[in-house]
C-alpha cells in the first residue's frame, strides 16, 4: 500500500510485482566508459530528515545501488543525505535500510559524501557546478566534473512543494535557481554532453513547467504535474514487515528503480521507462517531462548503466487503487489547522478570496508558479520570520505566497499581515 507522499493521510494499495533480483549487488559490472567516449556522473539527494521520511534516504541508498552495479565508479557519484536512519533507535533493523518489503539491505556501502547539516542549497549547487571552492562543512569534497562528452542523472527525493525543493535543515532551492545552475554547468556544451534529472517530490511539476529551456540539453521528469500530490509506497499494514512503521519508499521512485533493477538498460530507452513508471503509478499523480524531449529517445544505460544479469528479465506491472485515509494524532491536526486558519487569513485579506480559490486556481500550462522568483523568497521568509518555518503540510501554501506575488502586493504588507497574524 502507498500513501500520500507529502503527509501521510491517504494511502494506495500495492500488489507486489513479480520482482527478481532486488538486492543490487554480486553481478558483473560493466564498463565505465560510454560509446562516444564519455562518461557517466550522478548526483543524488535526500532532501529530509528524521525516521517518518525514511523512504527518503532509502530511495537515494537505492539508487547508488543501481548506479554502482551498472558501471559508474564512486568517486563519480556524489551523495547527499542526513544519515540519521540506519542508527535510528527507531529502526526495526539497527545498520540497515530496506526499500522494498523483501528487499535486501541498500544502505551497505553508500559512500557518505555530505550528511548532516552539509546536505544544503549551496553544497547541491556546488557539488553540480564542479565548483569545490564554493563548498562549505565538512563533506568528502567530491563534485561533479563533467565535461562536453559526458552524460549527467540528478536524482532528488523528498516532500517538496509549490515552485521548491526542501533541505533537511529548512532550506529551500527555488526552481528558478535550480534551472539557473543547470544552465551554468551547460556552459554552452562545455559542462555535459546531456543531463536527466529525476525529481520525487510533490506538485514537482513547478520546478520545470515555463521554466526548463529546451536548448540547454537537460531532460527532465516528475513525480506529479504541477497541481498534485506525489505518493509514498510499502507503507505499514500494506506489503512492508509488521516491524516498521513507516513507508519504505515511493511510488514513482520505486517504479524507476525496480524498472532499472529488471531490464536491459541497453535497449531500454528514457521514454520507454517514462511509460513504465507512468503505467505503475497509475492515475493518482501524473509522470511528467520536460525540457529537451529529444533525449527521451537515448538509452537509460548512457546515464545508469545497466546489469547484464537483467537482459532477458521482465516484470508485470502493478495494479493501484485508492484505501483508506488514517486518522492522524491530536497535536499534527491542530498545528496544521492554525497554518490553515493562517493562510485563509492571508488570501482573504491580501488577495480578497478564500484559501481553496487561492491554492487551486493555477495558472496556464507553460507559465512559471511566479512571475518573480526573488519575490516569492522574500515572501516566503517574511512569513517564516513572523510566523515560524513552514512545515511539511504548510508548504503547499507557497502557492497562496506566489499569488500574492503575482498579484503584485508588496513584501511590506504581507509582512505587516504575518506580524498581526502571528504576534
Amino acid at each position: 500500500m502507498g500513501r500520500l507522499h507529502c503527509f501521510p493521510l491517504l494511502q494506495l494499495l500495492i500488489m507486489q510485482s513479480q520482482m527478481i533480483g532486488l538486492s543490487a549487488s554480486g553481478f558483473p559490472v560493466p564498463p565505465l566508459e560510454q560509446d562516444d567516449g564519455g562518461t557517466r556522473w550522478a548526483v543524488l539527494i535526500a532532501g529530509s530528515n528524521g525516521y517518518d521520511n525514511y523512504r527518503h534516504q532509502a530511495n537515494v541508498c537505492h539508487a547508488y545501488q543501481i548506479l554502482k552495479t551498472g558501471g559508474l565508479k564512486e568517486e563519480n557519484i556524489v551523495v547527499f543525505m542526513y544519515d540519521d536512519i540506519a542508527g535510528n533507535p527507531e529502526n526495526p533493523r539497527p545498520g540497515v535500510i530496506i526499500n522494498h518489503p523483501k528487499g535486501g539491505d541498500v544502505y551497505a556501502g553508500v559512500p557518505k559524501d555530505y550528511t548532516g547539516d552539509d546536505v544544503n542549497v549551496n553544497n547541491f549547487v556546488a557539488a553540480l557546478l564542479g565548483d569545490r571552492s564554493r563548498l562549505t562543512g565538512t563533506g568528502s569534497g567530491k563534485v561533479i566534473l563533467s565535461g562536453p562528452n559526458d552524460h549527467v542523472f540528478v536524482y532528488y527525493a523528498d516532500h517538496g512543494g509549490p515552485g521548491i525543493l526542501g533541505m533537511p535543515n529548512g532550506e529551500f532551492l527555488y526552481a528558478k535557481q535550480l534551472v539557473q545552475t543547470l544552465e551554468k554547468k551547460y556552459s554552452g556544451g562545455a559542462g555535459y554532453k546531456s543531463l536527466v534529472i529525476y525529481v520525487e517530490s510533490c506538485e514537482a511539476g513547478t520546478i520545470f513547467d515555463g521554466l526548463l529551456p529546451r536548448d540547454i540539453a537537460v531532460y527532465a521528469t516528475t513525480a506529479s504535474n504541477s497541481t498534485e500530490f506525489s505518493y509514498a509506497a510499502y507503507c505499514p499494514d500494506d506489503d512492508e514487515p509488521s516491524e516498521f512503521h513507516t513507508c519504505l519508499g515511493d511510488l514513482y521512485s520505486v517504479a524507476w528503480m525496480e524498472d532499472s533493477e529488471t531490464h536491459n538498460l541497453r535497449v531500454e530507452s528514457l521514454k520507454e521507462q517514462l511509460e513504465r513508471v507512468r503505467n505503475r503509478t497509475g492515475t493518482h499523480s501524473h509522470v511528467m517531462e520536460y525540457g529537451d524531449l529529444d533525449i527521451s529517445a537515448q538509452k537509460v544505460h548512457a546515464f545508469m548503466g545497466t546489469n547484464p544479469a537483467n537482459d532477458n528479465i521482465t516484470v508485470a506491472d502493478l495494479r493501484v487503487q485508492p484505501s483508506a485515509e488514517r486518522e492522524l494524532p491530536r497535536d499534527t491536526m491542530a498545528r496544521r489547522a492554525e497554518e490553515d486558519r493562517r493562510f485563509d487569513l492571508i488570501s482573504s485579506f491580501l488577495l480578497g478570496s478564500e484559501k481553496g480559490h487561492a491554492l487551486t486556481a493555477g495558472r496556464l500550462a507553460g507559465q512559471p508558479l511566479v512571475d518573480d522568483w526573488r519575490c516569492l523568497e522574500t515572501m516566503v521568509s517574511s512569513y517564516e520570520d513572523h510566523c515560524g518555518p513552514l512545515s511539511t503540510y504548510g508548504r503547499k501554501y507557497l502557492r497562496v505566497l506566489a499569488s500574492v506575488c503575482n498579484a503584485g502586493i508588496p513584501e511590506e504588507v504581507m509582512a505587516k499581515a504575518a506580524s498581526q497574524l502571528c504576534w
